[in-house]
């Protein structure tokens, strides 16, 4: 094998070895990249979306969508995820509520970047997560709390509404859980 030859597979497995970092995402500028973009496009829409269902919403009558099933109702929720905590009347409850969400964010975003490993799909959940969670944070700051309008039920009986900061998270945790699934299932 020639010199040439030599040069020319050192440069391909560079150039492999960098594709594959990159698609992995372990090089800290793809890290922060996926991170903000992903942050800023879920805190756009789900910020957007509030704000019109503030401007065009009523608690009291909904905007059927699809009648029997889904419907578009403002609802304020002073708890957490599907309304828990939200019986609780509390004047701390609302600013006890962001410091955990802060809390938990922090810890996310240190894994984020702290784990070498992770594959991409998990990178894009922690996203998710990270993104939603700031989403309904900046909810809980303005208002003590969290706008939702998304309404699914059936009959009388009404699944929690939500939010498309909560559909980041849900789908965020979904990537989670799907990528320690097919990790446990490649070992």
């Amino acid at each position: 094998m020639s010199i040439s030859s030599k040069n020319n597979l050192c440069v391909f497995a560079s150039l492999r070895e960098k594709c594959f970092s990159v698609l992995y995402g372990d090089t800290p500028k793809f890290k922060l990249s996926l991170l903000t973009i992903i942050v800023v496009v879920v805190l756009l829409l789900d910020l957007w979306t509030k704000a019109l269902a503030l401007q065009h919403l009523s608690p009291v009558y909904p905007k059927k969508i699809i009648d029997g099933f889904f419907s578009l109702t403002l609802v304020m929720n002073s708890g957490v995820a599907f309304g828990v905590f939200s019986g609780i009347e509390s004047s701390i409850k609302a600013y006890l509520l962001l410091a955990l969400s802060g809390v938990t964010v922090g810890l996310v975003i240190f894994y984020y970047f702290y784990e070498k490993s992770m594959h991409i799909a998990a990178r894009f959940g922690l996203a998710l997560v990270v993104g939603g969670a700031f989403g309904n944070m900046i909810d809980r700051w303005r208002f003590h709390k969290v706008v939702d309008f998304l309404d699914f039920y059936w009959q009388n009986y009404h699944w929690p509404a939500f939010n498309i900061a909560d559909c980041a998270i849900s789908i965020g945790v979904t990537l989670l859980l799907l990528d320690a699934l097919l990790c446990i299932k490649r070992q």
